[in-house]
Order: structure tokens, then sequence, then C-alpha cells
């Protein structure tokens, strides 16, 4: 290839050469300081190795900044190597022993800098467009990702800003250029770049842009694995900017702390270091967007049970509930979560009761209203948090008496299984702690029967608990018998190969097993069989419901299944 369509032109490729060759020679000769030019000496032959490699490829702006930063650097060296030529030392030598130290460190850092534009591959991928239109500019694309994720980790403070600048238009044009940037690498970059800036408080600028290149990153569902393997050095820096930067940094990484918090340990990390304080503020001052983001990080944080005093001395619950009477639909449904995590546990009756002090199911009933007039929102997570404070037993009463029972069933037939399985724990918890009927209790029987044939465990299990919460009462009793599959469904249950606790299967059967005819619809079901193999497991209550259909007739009719 011609020397003059070398990397970085031939004029000032030779003229590198020419210096390295002479501060090589230069430094070898110093006789004062011997030990200081030995590093200037092993970076000279590393910068020397790279350009040789650098000298055949193709024309590239980053080799060109790269002389050009290095001839900046070679001409005051060699001055410097001049002063040491005699074996006594400069006569300002402590001021000479600085300046060849910071030398050295330049060019090793240059001389890593050529190392990873060599590494990278940006040098020899230039576009070369093919006749389709679309492939011609994703191949473009593609080439100055390449260039923009190498320029993030070489040169000055200025460049590498200029380069996230560059970034940040390339991913906010398409997503498909965020999926594109995130698969050559852009993660580790950035995560480097933070490295770089992590002590400089002037680098304010370099951490808002990083920031908010991660939080579009963030937006990408795809893109999610990859931010989770960055791992905690990615959560340390994203700990330091909630900390320590302006608001808009601070709403920009919510979304990558979402992501990364729903890892236990890494939502202790950002609790433990003040990230609850400042995520409740953006909840009461941020922007819309923000404040869903924020509170999406509170949800995660929420599940810590170690945190919980953390959330208490920030006084979080009245924030929560401001979020959920009057923020946008998904920040609602981001606090419910939160103090529904908050909420979980026998052990925190303090925080149920200031929940419910704050006038917490005022605000959800009216949410629970916005899904009767249509509205798309997630009932799941308002049923959990009703389920956790019914288990207070005066919050159950002011549940049952303020029209949240109905609600409730009703959302035992909803079309999403999670929704379902809450509502019947929440059925249960109600029944348990209130102790008497009511009439919608009544209600639950029938959709209850019919989720014992859902196919997750999770909500077979959930339906057969509010099934055997609900068997103290009469009414329900005559329920379940009359159900066309009542019996059978809750019999099948039995069979061992289904993994759920039997203690509440066992416990409805138990129920019902004084008519003779509910026992003869149980054996027929198959209920003798699955009892002989649960008393051989030595499964609790399965032996005394064996005795309980006794050795009589109607074993002599029903095969033993």
């Amino acid at each position: 290839m011609d020397a003059a369509a070398s990397a970085g032109g031939s004029d000032d490729l030779r003229c590198c050469r020419f210096l390295l060759a002479s501060l090589s020679a230069a430094a070898a000769d110093a006789q004062s300081l011997r030990a200081r030019w030995t590093s200037v000496s092993a970076a000279v032959a590393r910068l020397s190795a790279s350009l040789d490699d650098l000298a055949p490829l193709p024309p590239n702006p980053l080799v060109a900044d790269l002389l050009q930063s290095l001839t900046q650097i070679l001409s005051p060296a060699l001055a410097l190597a001049s002063l040491c030529r005699a074996s006594d030392p400069p006569a300002a030598r402590l001021r000479t022993q600085s300046e060849i130290d910071a030398v050295s460190a330049a060019l090793h850092q240059l001389a890593a800098d050529a190392d990873l534009i060599l590494r990278s591959g940006a040098l020899t991928y230039l576009p070369s467009p093919p006749p389709e239109a679309g492939s011609s500019r994703r191949e473009l694309v593609r080439t100055e990702a390449r260039r923009l994720v190498t320029r993030l980790q070489i040169g000055s403070s200025e460049s590498r800003i200029a380069a996230l600048d560059s970034l940040l238009d390339l991913l906010r044009e398409e997503e498909k250029n965020v999926v594109l940037a995130a698969g050559l690498g852009v993660m580790p970059a950035l995560v480097r770049l933070l490295d770089s800036v992590a002590g400089a408080a002037s680098c304010h600028d370099a951490r808002e842009k990083a920031a908010a290149a991660i939080a579009r990153i963030s937006e990408v569902q795809s893109c999610h694995h990859l931010i989770v393997a960055e791992g905690l050095p990615l959560l340390h820096h994203l700990a330091r900017i909630l900390e320590s930067e302006g608001g808009a940094a601070k709403e920009k990484i919510c979304t990558a702390l979402h992501i990364l918090t729903q890892n236990r340990d890494n939502a202790v990390i950002i609790g433990s270091r003040g990230g609850i304080a400042t995520l409740l503020k953006i909840c009461r001052n941020g922007s819309p967007s923000a404040q869903t983001a924020a509170a999406a990080v509170l949800k995660n944080l929420a599940t810590a049970q170690e945190l919980r005093l953390n959330f208490l001395e920030e006084n979080a619950i009245p924030a929560l509930i401001g979020l959920l009477a009057s923020g946008t639909p998904l920040a609602q449904e981001n606090a419910i979560g939160c103090l529904s995590n908050l909420s979980a546990g026998a052990e925190c009756e303090s925080i149920k009761l200031s929940i419910f002090k704050e006038r917490a199911l005022e605000h959800l009933k009216n949410y629970w209203e916005a899904v009767d007039i249509g509205e798309d929102r997630n009932l799941e997570l308002g049923v959990c948090l009703l389920r956790n404070l019914a288990s207070f037993r005066y919050i159950a009463e002011i549940i049952a008496t303020t029209g949240f029972l109905l609600p409730i069933i009703i959302a035992l037939k909803c079309d999403k299984p999670g929704t379902r399985t809450e509502a019947a724990r929440a059925v249960a918890e109600l029944a348990l702690v209130l102790g008497r009927t009511r009439k919608e209790f009544e209600d639950a029987v029938p959709p209850l029967v019919r989720m014992l044939e859902a196919r997750a465990l999770e909500e077979k299990e959930a339906a057969s608990r509010a099934l055997a919460s609900l068997m103290p009462f009469l009414g329900c009793q005559r329920l379940l018998r009359k159900e066309e599959k009542g019996i059978v469904n809750v019999v099948q249950l039995l069979d061992p190969l289904i993994h759920i606790d039997k203690k509440y299967t066992i416990s409805i059967l138990v129920s019902i097993s004084q008519s003779r005819k509910c026992r003869k619809q149980m054996v027929a079901a198959g209920a003798y069989g699955y009892l002989q193999r649960l008393s051989v497991m030595e499964v609790d209550g399965a032996k005394k419901l064996l005795e309980n259909f006794g050795r009589g007739k109607i074993l002599a009719v029903f095969p033993r299944t």
C-alpha cells in the first residue's frame, strides 16, 4: 500500500517514527535518573511496535488523533532526555523526576490506546455499500458505532466527551442502533469510561452523558442482559451518580438501576448507600417518567427485609401514598408494588398500620375503579397489598365493610393467572382473620373450584388454600358439594405427582367427609388410592381421612385406584 494511504497519513507517521527512534536512543544514553528512563524506553518500544502494525492500514481519524497526541509528547520528552545525559543529576532534580514520570505515564497511556485501536477492529471495518440501500445504511452505522466505542476508551477527557455526544445522537436515532452498539461492546466501554473519571470532579459532564447513554440502552428490553453482565462495577458507578450528580443524571440511571436491583444483593447495596432517600426525592419532585422509574427501583429495594428500617427512617410511606394518589398509572402500580413488598410478612404490623393511616385503602379503591371503567391497569399488586394489610385484623374488618370483598371475588374470574392467584390468597387471608362468613365468600366458591383446574401449581395451591379457609362456613360447604366438578377437582389434587401442599386439599375433604354421599363421590374420583399412597409418604392428615372412609360397602362398590 502507498505510504500516503497509511492509517494516519505518511508525514505524521514518519515524524512519529523518527521521534520515537530518537527518544529511544536518548533514553538509552541518559546517565542520570536511569530507572525512570527505563520505563520510558519500555513505552517507546510498545509504541514503535504498534505503529508498525498501524502503518499498512487505511487512513482513520482514530490513528490521526493518536499520532497528533504522540507528537505533542515526544518533542518535550527529547528535550528532557538531553538534560539527563550527564552523570550529574539536573539542578531541579525533583521537578525533572516528576516530568519524566508524567512523560512515561502519557506514553504508556498512548501505547494502551494504540493497542486498543488495533484490538477493537475499528480500522479493518470500512463501509463498502452493498446494492441494497438499507444494508448500506446498516453497515455505515455499524462502522460508526465501532469507531465511537473505541473513542470512548482512548484520548483526553474532551475527546471522550465528544465521542459520547456522537454516541448519544446515534443511540437516539432508532432502537436498532442501540442493539447494534450494545452488540459491539458499548456497555463495557461506558463502564471503563466511568472508571477513568471516577475521581475527577471536573468530569461531571462525562458522567452525566454516560448516564444518559446507559439509560437509553436500558430502555431496550433485548439489551437488559448486557447491563446485568456488567454487575457490581456498573452498580457502584450508578450508586455514585445517585449520591453525587444532579437531578437529570439521577433520573436517567433509574431505568438501569431497576434492572440491576432485581438481584437482591444489588438492591441491598443501593439501599444501604443512601439510595432510598434520593429515589424518594425523585418520587416527590421528579418528572412523571422519573417518578415511575424511581418507584420501580424502590419496589425492588423493598423486597429486602433489612432495608425496611431505612424506608421508615426516610418517611417513605407518605411519599409512596402520594404517588399512588396522583402519579401516572405505571407510577401508581410501582408505588403499590413497593407498599406491597414493604408490608409482606406477619412481623411488620407497624408498617401495615402506617400504610392504612395514610389512607391507602381510599387511593387503592380509586385505582381499582379506574380498572372498572376500562383502563388497563395491573390489579395483581393491588390485591397483594390488600392481602398483606388484611393480616392485621382491624384493617381486615375495614376492608370487609368498605366494599373491597366483591372486587376481590370478581378478580377470581380475571383472565390473568397472577391476579387470580393473588385474589385467592386474599380470600384465604380475609376468611381466616375475620373468622365468620359473608355472602361474598359464598360467591367465591365457584370460581375457586374452576381455578383448581389451572395449569400453574401456584394457582392450584392458592385456590385450595382459599377453599380450605371457607370450609368452616356451612354455606360454602353446600356450594362446593353442589358444584358439578367440585369434589372431583379437589380429589385430583391429592395425586402425589401434583406437587402442592396437600394439607389444604385434605382439610377440604375432611370438612365434607361427614356426608356419606360426599365420601362416595371422593372414592369414585380416586381418593382412596391417592390417600393410601400419601399415608405411606406420611403426609399429615392422609391416614385420618382414609380412616373416615371405613372398610364397608363404599369400598366394595367402587374400585381402589
